[in-house]
């Protein structure tokens, strides 16, 4: 039995939590670290320990420990939570654009025979990505779309009129460097992508803000010497937090099965 803390307990941190309790049977939640004590007044889990405390979060044992907090929480607690030997499982991949926290994570996961994982998340195809960047990657382009409610509270509202629009915009293109920046919480797909692939610098990125759509969609075309795909997905976003999506803490609660199961599909 795998003993997991988990850093956050937003939309993606309580539906993550939510598996705990009636699906995962080879995994135990232990320890939630929320940002604010605010955050405590309405939860009251006897079997799970919840505190803003980061040295009582981290005084518990844990094999695995999930971020799903934002790219702040990965740069305050990522080397910390790998320095315990425990497995880290992250959802703010868009943080890993900084290169030297990049680094830094996989000196800390080595020295400590710990594993920094990246889920796929929102988007599809990072197995056959990461299989073909053995081989040549000529391209790798990622289009994403979503809503206009997903960019409220990012500089696209200050771009242009959300509410005005009838017809998709283009609110960014260039590579995924930019758009990690730039979209911290809405593009973390173009981070793992570029990680899979080619890397930040030469993955190639549009971003649309597009009324005509309900779903976030993504579509991913790589080109190389495998061959080429060309992959739409259609993913649910939370109500209470547009900019993510349910499949997101599925793929998380995936990659922590993954673990400890007989049998593991894809790569």
């Amino acid at each position: 039995m795998l003993n997991v803390g988990l850093i956050g307990y937003g939309a993606i941190g309580q539906d993550i939590a939510s598996y705990f309790q009636d699906y995962l049977k080879g995994a135990r939640l232990k320890g939630i670290l929320v940002r604010s004590p605010d955050k405590l007044r309405n939860l009251s889990q006897e079997e799970w320990m919840i505190t803003h405390q980061p040295d009582e979060f981290f005084a518990n044992k844990y094999d695995v420990i999930i971020e799903a907090a934002g790219h702040h929480a990965l740069e305050t607690y990522g080397v910390q939570a790998l320095s315990t030997g425990a497995h880290l499982i992250i959802v703010s991949v868009g943080a890993l654009r900084d290169g030297h926290l990049l680094q830094l994570l996989k000196e800390t996961a080595n020295s400590n025979q710990s594993k920094l994982i990246i889920p796929s998340s929102a988007i599809g195809g990072l197995d056959r990505i990461t299989a073909a960047s053995i081989g040549r990657l000529d391209s790798v382009t990622l289009t994403t779309r979503k809503p206009p409610q997903a960019w409220k509270g990012t500089f696209v509202e200050d771009k242009i009129d959300l509410a005005a629009l009838v017809e998709p915009v283009c609110v960014f293109e260039g590579n995924a460097n930019e758009s990690a920046r730039l979209f911290p919480e809405s593009v973390n797909v173009s981070a793992a992508l570029s990680l899979a692939g080619q890397g930040f610098n030469e993955t190639k990125v549009k971003v649309y803000a597009d009324p005509t759509i309900e779903k976030n969609k993504h579509e991913v075309r790589a080109v190389g010497n495998f061959g080429s795909i060309t992959l739409e997905v259609q993913n649910t976003p939370f109500p209470e937090n547009p900019k993510s999506s349910y499949i997101v803490s599925m793929s998380v609660i995936k990659a922590l099965e993954n673990l400890f199961s007989p049998i593991v599909i894809g790569i």
